[in-house]
């Protein structure tokens, strides 16, 4: 789960890590003008420099000399201390920590350029040159690392801070930048495309670092009102211990399950004083542990009138809460502050905490559906995302929980890129009690809803309120699979088809990706491996075994939600209404 600091210290923490960047980055930069001289890849720059001086024409000079215009010094200078101006100036609350954020990527992609190229020496391409040459090694290129810094870094702060569906355009356009400067500099013969390659690595690091220093885990104004919660604290005085200010009592009861590393004290502050403007005055707080991940959760419900549980943490704090409240009648809401926070992107609730709470105690309750999974040496129990096996179990397993709480999801990615290569797993697969179906997959994964973080759909047929669970195998063989598979998920960024209403087969699979990708539809999936494998369930291991078996419980789940799942259905059931036919046979 994401770690929110406590303090400057801890905030400033990862910085240590430009040191280890500044360290790579000469590495690579030895390495490009050294070791990896005169080898295959680096004998085909010489080509592509070439080709691109051969073939220059007036509008491609003109063109590219605009877009190296946008990644010179005195413009990048200039555009940052305009965005800073405008982020300090915003009224009512001043953006300290994006403008900080802005700025420091921009001068710290600066300095490690500077002392990379002080330590790599790199001629700059033997073709005629466009633009004068500074006495700068031509790797890594500092345009690139520049534009990196500055566009991409408007574009972090737009897809962090802002809402609707426009702020992917915008976003995507200020990421188009860098990738057009790079190929401006090579088209002028200012840099080969090892020194672009390595200014986009310089700039996306200095990203991730600074980003995990300013942005990690503040809340976002999306609203526009400046209110960040201190305002309300200040009126409502909401204490520590749980007691109100003005000693109400009679209210509505809440439980609040609490993880303490995802939701600190400012937080909790900040939803304790939220939870009483609704009319939640007798407030029970519980915090997790290892071995009681929902806390005192299923006591306090026992002790007496509970009208509302709310989960304060990630897609781990929330199964453990669902599987203490499904099947009661007792709703729960979300305060989304893990790394992941699945389920909360998949009801369509805000990012920010804060948000997401204000929203969902507005709005009513509905009924969506819970997994239950057990297996050999797992005990039954119940999950609201997915579980799964194979890579996606290892790649959780391995995920540094340091780089968790300070770069949240993309430490995933890190982990996933060391088993890339390991080998398919045996798999046999029964569908709602039918033939065995076997297969050599990467991993299965069995989901109640299906977009995962960045947008990307793995399971696009699945609802949390359809009353079954959708099942993938993911299987490519070699690169061209794995290309395969990942255009195929790619795509559905940018065109997300309608889900199609049956089957394509008559044993109910649909296949994509060139058979890389294989959708089952079910009820109840018994899955078997021939080897003890890599488990997980909502983001969480499991330890390995042999089988899974996973079945669904419909409309289980009482949410507190703004609106229903998957609003654009046309007949939302609140929870404990009949299930519409439609929905039934989704």
């Amino acid at each position: 789960m994401t770690t929110e600091n406590a303090g400057p210290a801890r905030r400033f923490r990862p910085v240590w890590l430009l040191a280890l960047q500044t360290a790579s980055m000469v590495l690579l930069g030895l390495w490009v003008t050294r070791t990896g001289a005169g080898h295959w890849p680096l004998t085909l720059e010489d080509g592509l420099t070439e080709a691109f001086a051969t073939h220059r024409t007036p509008v491609g000079n003109a063109i590219s000399a605009g877009l190296s215009l946008l990644a010179n010094t005195e413009t990048v200078v200039a555009v940052t201390l305009v965005c800073v101006a405008v982020l300090l100036a915003r009224r009512p609350a001043p953006r300290w920590a994006e403008a900080a954020f802005l700025a420091a990527s921009v001068a710290v992609q600066s300095a490690i350029f500077l002392a990379v190229t002080s330590v790599v020496e790199r001629p700059r391409p033997d073709v005629p040159h466009l633009d004068g040459a500074p006495p700068t090694s031509s790797f890594p290129s500092g345009h690139v690392g520049a534009s990196v810094a500055l566009y991409g870094g408007l574009a972090v702060l737009v897809l962090a801070r802002t809402r609707g569906s426009r702020r992917y355009v915008t976003a995507a356009l200020l990421l188009l930048v860098p990738a057009a400067v790079g190929l401006s500099r090579m088209y002028r013969g200012m840099h080969h495309p090892s020194d672009v390659l390595g200014g986009l690595l310089n700039g996306a690091l200095t990203l991730l670092v600074l980003g995990s220093v300013f942005l990690s885990g503040r809340t976002s104004d999306d609203d526009g009102d400046g209110d960040d919660g201190r305002t309300e604290r200040a009126a409502s005085g909401p204490r520590p211990d749980g007691a109100t200010p003005d000693g109400a009592s009679g209210g509505r009861r809440v439980v609040v399950v609490r993880h303490p590393h995802g939701c600190p004290d400012e937080r909790t502050a900040e939803v304790r004083a939220r939870l009483h403007r609704h009319g939640f005055t007798e407030q029970s707080w519980t915090d997790t542990s290892t071995e009681r991940p929902a806390g005192n959760l299923a006591e306090e419900c026992a002790a007496g009138r509970t009208d509302l549980v709310v989960a304060c943490g990630g897609d781990g704090t929330v199964r453990a809460c669902a599987d203490v409240v499904a099947g009661t009648g007792v709703p729960l809401a979300l305060v989304p502050c893990g790394t992941g926070n699945l389920l909360a992107r998949n009801l369509g609730l805000p990012t920010d905490p804060a948000t997401a709470l204000d929203e969902a105690l507005d709005g009513d309750d509905f009924g969506i559906d819970v997994g239950r999974v057990e297996g050999d040496g797992l005990a039954a129990g119940r999950f609201t995302v997915m579980a799964g096996a194979g890579f996606d179990a290892a790649m959780v397993r391995d995920a540094s929980p340091a780089l968790k709480s300070r770069l949240g999801w993309p430490a995933y990615a890190l982990s996933a890129a060391r088993h890339l290569g390991d080998p398919r797993m045996r798999v046999t697969l029964r569908i709602d009690g039918g033939r065995r179906i076997r297969r050599r997959a990467r991993m299965v994964v069995i989901g109640n809803v299906g977009t995962l973080q960045a947008g990307v759909e793995l399971l696009p047929r699945a609802r949390p309120d359809s009353g079954r669970l959708e099942v993938v195998l993911f299987a490519p063989q070699g690169p061209a699979g794995w290309l395969a598979a990942a255009a195929h998920l790619a795509s559905r960024l940018v065109r997300r088809p309608a889900a199609t209403a049956g089957p394509a087969t008559t044993d109910g699979r649909v296949s994509a990706a060139a058979g890389s990708l294989e959708y089952f539809a079910a009820t109840r999936v018994q899955v078997r491996f021939a080897r003890p494998q890599s488990r997980e369930v909502d983001g969480d291991t499991v330890g390995e075994g042999t089988g899974l078996t996973v079945t669904v419980e419909p409309g289980a789940l009482r949410m507190r939600l703004p609106r229903p799942p998957g609003a654009d259905a046309p007949s939302p059931v609140p929870a404990g209404g009949a299930r519409p036919a439609h929905a039934a046979h989704r």
